[in-house]
C-alpha cells in the first residue's frame, strides 16, 4: 500500500511539473516584453495664454460633442418625422407596435435622406476646405452654417421667427445671415411640432371615423359590454394597409420639405 502510494504521489509531482513549465515560460516572455508607455492626464497651471485657449478649446469641443444629439435632432428634420410617425402609431391604437427602436431608426435614416442636400453643401462649402487648410475655424464654422440656416429658415413660418426675435430684443434682419441661430432654432422647432401636429390631425379623422361607426354599430346592437376599440383595431390596420399607409405618410413627410 505504501509503494503504491508513493507512485502516485510521484506521478502527481511530474503532472504538476509538466503542467508549470507553459506557465513559467510565458511568464518569462510577458516580462521580456517592453514596457508600454504610461499616458497621464493631469490638470495644471498655464503659463501662457495660448494654452489656456488651447484648454479652452478642448473644454469647448467637448461640450459640443455631448451636445451633438440634441443639435442634431433640433436643427434636421428628425422632430417632425419622429412625432408624425407617433401620431400614425397612436391614431392606429397600436401601443407598442411598431416598437420605439424601429420608429426612431425609420425617422434617422429618412433625416439622412432629406438633410442629403444640406449636409453635401456644408462637406463642399465648410468642411473639406478646412481640412484643405483654406479657412480657419470661424470661416468653416459660418460657411456650415448657411446651408443650414437656409433650410431651417424655409421650414420656419415668419409668425414663430418674429415671436423669438421680439423675445430677444433683435432689429429686424435685412437678409438670412443677420438671423443668429439661438433665435432660428428655437423657431424652428415650434414650427416643426405645429406642422406635426396638423399632420397628426389629418392623420387621426379616417381612424376616428371608424370608431365612432364600430361602437355606434355596437350600441345598436346592445354589446355595450364588447369594447369598441377591440373590434375596430382590425378594420384601421386593413385600411391602412389597402391604402398603402406607410407610402402615403412618407411621401407627405418627405413633401413637405421640397
Amino acid at each position: 500500500m505504501r509503494t503504491s502510494e508513493k507512485k502516485m504521489n510521484r506521478k502527481r509531482a511530474w503532472i504538476f511539473l509538466f503542467l508549470m513549465v507553459p506557465v513559467l515560460l510565458a511568464a518569462g516572455t510577458v516580462c521580456a516584453q517592453p514596457v508600454l508607455p504610461q499616458i497621464q492626464i493631469g490638470v495644471g497651471a498655464a503659463d501662457e495664454p495660448q494654452e489656456v485657449a488651447v484648454s479652452l478649446q478642448i473644454l469647448a469641443l467637448l461640450t459640443i460633442l455631448s451636445l451633438a444629439p440634441s443639435i442634431i435632432i433640433m436643427t434636421t428634420a428628425f422632430v417632425r418625422i419622429v412625432v408624425v410617425l407617433s401620431f400614425t402609431r397612436s391614431a392606429l391604437a397600436l401601443q407598442q407596435t411598431p416598437p420605439n427602436q424601429v420608429i426612431i431608426g425609420l425617422a434617422l435614416f429618412l433625416t439622412f435622406f432629406i438633410m442629403a442636400p444640406t449636409w453635401k453643401e456644408v462637406n463642399e462649402q465648410a468642411l473639406q476646405p478646412y481640412l484643405a487648410g483654406e479657412l480657419g475655424h470661424e470661416e468653416a464654422f459660418a460657411a456650415a452654417a448657411g446651408p443650414v440656416k437656409e433650410f431651417m429658415y424655409r421650414q420656419t413660418r415668419p409668425r414663430d421667427l418674429r415671436l423669438f426675435m421680439q423675445l430677444a430684443e433683435e432689429p429686424r434682419p435685412e437678409d438670412l445671415a443677420d438671423i443668429p441661430l439661438h433665435v432660428l432654432v428655437p423657431a424652428f422647432v415650434i414650427s416643426e411640432l405645429k406642422t406635426a401636429f396638423q399632420m397628426g390631425f389629418m392623420l387621426y379623422i379616417p381612424f376616428l371615423v371608424i370608431d365612432m361607426i364600430v361602437a355606434s354599430t355596437l350600441m345598436a346592437m346592445g354589446m355595450l359590454m364588447l369594447p369598441p376599440v377591440m373590434i375596430s383595431l382590425p378594420f384601421k390596420v386593413m385600411l391602412f394597409v389597402l391604402v398603402d399607409g406607410w407610402n402615403l405618410v412618407i411621401s407627405s413627410i418627405i413633401a413637405g420639405f421640397r
